[in-house]
């Protein structure tokens, strides 16, 4: 193999790296043509950070996947706690922060479409790090900026669907390169005797979209809050193992936000949940059952995927596999 040559350039110094006593400079890509936090416009706010910028990256990720919609994603720990589309921006931004109102405290902020004076004013009284969208509308930008004299605005411009490139992580002592991970799935396929109702399907794939972008072991359930229209209402990422990111994260995610939203405890069986990798056990299926949930999303691939199907079967639950996985580290 040839020699890994790249290139980055203008670095600026930032405060600081992920804690107060690392120091850090964010170096540029002089190639980067898309939109990305080393081409937008800082508009109004404090110098970013080290912690900003990569939450912010992972945001503007994230929002690329919901291009067609007025979507917003909201971002703490690279995590989303909460996602939504809408039938307007200021509808999906209050269905997002509906997610998880506590964990959008301090948060990091991506949206789809220009930002308007209605989406900007659900801002008043909320901390947020970094909006970052499009653009802003004029009255939409004064506002922002009268509100805090610390939030960052930042415009990026056109957001255009990820393209394939080769992303890299830097090891100690070396660097691995590979592919962006650029697709969605490879099929769609039911594999259990309930079938996957056609209705569900674009439930089905923001779902699978969440799930893409949520640390592993990632377990998400969303919910069609509104006809046509989505929202995350329970998330377990990040753990060691598939069953506690269900059992300790999502389904107490999911208790709360019913409770506060005044969801129906029958809704849960409209929801869909979605795990970035296949079950290695039918432990997840017996709780999701427990908790409700009728539809599933995940790769497949597991030595006992005929024990899941057999789950699957036993609770009348309808699963597909879409024969890709998401790992997200």
């Amino acid at each position: 193999m040839a020699d890994l040559i790249l290139e980055f350039v203008n670095g600026i110094p930032l405060r600081y790296g992920e804690n107060s006593h690392q120091q850090a400079i964010f170096y540029k890509d002089p190639n980067c043509t898309e939109a990305s936090l080393a081409t937008a416009e800082q508009l109004h706010g404090k110098e970013l950070s080290y912690n900003n910028i990569v939450d912010a990256d992972a945001a503007l990720e994230m929002i690329r996947e919901f291009l067609d919609s007025n979507a917003v994603a909201i971002i703490k720990h690279l995590n989303p706690c909460g996602l939504a589309t809408g039938a307007n921006l200021a509808e999906a931004f209050s269905a997002a922060w509906e997610g998880d109102p506590v964990s959008a405290f301090g948060s990091v902020i991506a949206v789809s479409r220009k930002v308007d004076l209605k989406t900007a004013e659900l801002l008043k009284g909320r901390f947020v790090e970094i909006l970052l969208a499009p653009d802003f509308d004029a009255d939409a930008l004064e506002f922002l900026k009268n509100k805090s004299k610390d939030i960052r605005l930042l415009k990026v411009g056109e957001i255009k669907p990820a393209r394939a490139c080769k992303v890299y992580k830097h090891v100690i002592g070396g660097m691995l390169v590979q592919d962006r991970d650029v697709e969605v799935w490879e099929k769609f396929e039911c594999v259990t005797k309930a079938p996957f109702p056609k209705e569900k399907m674009e439930l089905a794939k923001f779902s699978w979209l969440v799930c893409k972008h949520t640390k592993s072991n990632a377990i998400v359930v969303c919910y069609e809050y509104k006809h046509g229209y989505f929202m995350v209402l329970g998330l377990g990422p990040g753990q060691p193992n598939r069953i506690d990111s269900n059992l300790r994260l999502c389904q107490p995610r999911i208790k709360d936000n019913m409770s506060r939203m005044s969801i129906a405890k029958e809704q849960i069986g409209e929801m869909i949940m979605a795990s970035d990798a296949f079950f290695p056990f039918a432990d997840n299926i017996d709780a999701s059952n427990s908790a409700g949930i009728k539809y599933i999303v995940q790769p497949g691939g597991s030595k006992k995927d005929s024990e899941v199907i057999e789950a699957c079967d036993k609770y009348g639950i309808a699963m597909a596999f879409t024969g890709t996985r998401h790992f997200r580290h």
